[in-house]
């Protein structure tokens, strides 16, 4: 049982930056792999990188990579996006996301915090 609590979204300007946090309540917290996902409506959900939260292995997607750094605070259970030199195309719902770490499929979901890069 995992609950998922984003913050930390706003509106920047163009290669500013931005830290979004996720708090995970009700979890054994080093069971699960924790990501950041985005979406613009009418498109697809996009992943933006995560984390496995025992071990502390990383991945960042591409379009992302260079520029958004995934981490964690597990004392705290907390999961960290640090978004830099954001670019408008940035723009999305930013959501976290939990899974167990054997499994493929994202059980658990924020309700999103908004991100909205302007030029």
């Amino acid at each position: 049982q995992v609950q998922l609590v984003e913050s930390g979204g706003g509106s920047v300007q163009a290669g500013g930056s931005l830290r979004l946090s996720c708090q995970v309540f009700g979890a054994t917290y080093s069971s699960y792999c924790l990501g950041w996902f985005r979406q613009v409506p009418g498109e697809e959900r996009e992943g933006v990188a995560y984390i496995y939260s025992g071990s502390g292995s990383t991945y960042v997607y591409d379009s992302v990579k260079g520029r958004f750094t995934i981490s964690q605070d597990t004392a705290k259970k907390t999961l960290y996006l640090q978004m830099n030199n954001l670019k408008p195309e940035d723009t999305a719902m930013y959501y976290c996301a939990a899974r167990n770490r054997f499994e493929t499929n994202w059980d658990y979901w924020g309700k999103g915090t908004q991100v909205t890069v302007s030029s």
